[in-house]
């Protein structure tokens, strides 16, 4: 068995949870943060705590802007694409598109919590990925484990770690949180961002071609219910840049 101590006295660090709560139709989504230990991190999933923040995506109010002339960077001359479920509801599963996309949101603010902790907890620790005989596991399910397979997993974390042996136990000293750590998480902040958005978009793609592909339905139908289908995109992919934003002002020190 592997015995983990850290240099340095740690408390708890308090954990970020993405709490949603998603009515039967997904008329409305809702996204919120709260505090739970490390612990009961993924039990305490789907309990609504504290919001920090709240937007509804309803059949009526869902609006995407598309620029007219050669220059989409002016204000001027955009039309407003509102999104009607019940229209849109008759040739794609609108159900299952914003149920993919709200996943793809919650593992983005997953990755944030689980990834982007400026200070390194024992409960960030536990949760580090370790490859095994071909297989991944977390820290804290492994009662017996390989320690160079623990090192390694430990020193590629991401979380600014420099794991050292003696014996069977493992010392994790934690180094101070530096200008330069802060700059490197805030960038790995937006690499995620980056996942995410690509995510919602080929989910995007995807019902789009689905779309497409179905039979006696107009071109004019086909052409709104697209970009009906791209505004509700855009709804979320701002919603990820909105948590990237907090983020990086987090990870940054900026008020």
């Amino acid at each position: 068995m592997i015995f983990c101590r850290f240099i340095t006295p740690l408390s708890r660090y308090a954990k970020s949870n993405n709490i949603r709560n998603i009515t039967n139709s997904f008329s409305s989504i809702y996204f919120g943060i709260g505090e739970s230990n490390h612990k009961n991190y993924y039990s305490n999933l789907g309990v609504t705590k504290k919001p920090f923040f709240e937007n509804s995506y309803t059949s009526a109010n869902s609006v995407r802007y598309y620029a007219k002339g050669k220059n989409k960077k002016k204000e001027k001359g955009k039309t407003k694409v509102e999104v009607n479920e019940n229209q849109i509801g008759e040739y794609v599963n609108v159900e299952s598109l914003k149920k993919q996309m709200v996943a793809t949101i919650s593992q983005l603010e997953e990755d944030f919590v689980k990834h982007l902790s400026l200070r390194s907890s024992a409960g960030a620790i536990e949760s580090i990925q370790v490859n095994l005989d071909g297989n991944d596991h977390t820290l804290q399910e492994l009662a017996q484990i390989a320690i160079p397979a623990a090192l390694k997993a430990i020193a590629k974390s991401g979380m600014n770690l420099n794991p050292q042996q003696d014996g069977t136990t493992l010392f994790i000293p934690v180094p101070k949180v530096t200008k330069e750590h802060r700059e490197q998480l805030s960038k790995n902040a937006k690499q995620l961002f980056i996942k995410c958005r690509d995510s919602v978009k080929d989910t995007q793609q995807k019902y789009i071609k689905q779309l497409k592909q179905k039979d006696k339905v107009s071109e004019d139908i086909v052409r709104n219910v697209e970009q009906q289908i791209i505004a509700i995109a855009d709804t979320f992919v701002a919603e990820a840049e909105s948590l990237l934003n907090r983020k990086q002002s987090e990870l940054l020190g900026e008020k």
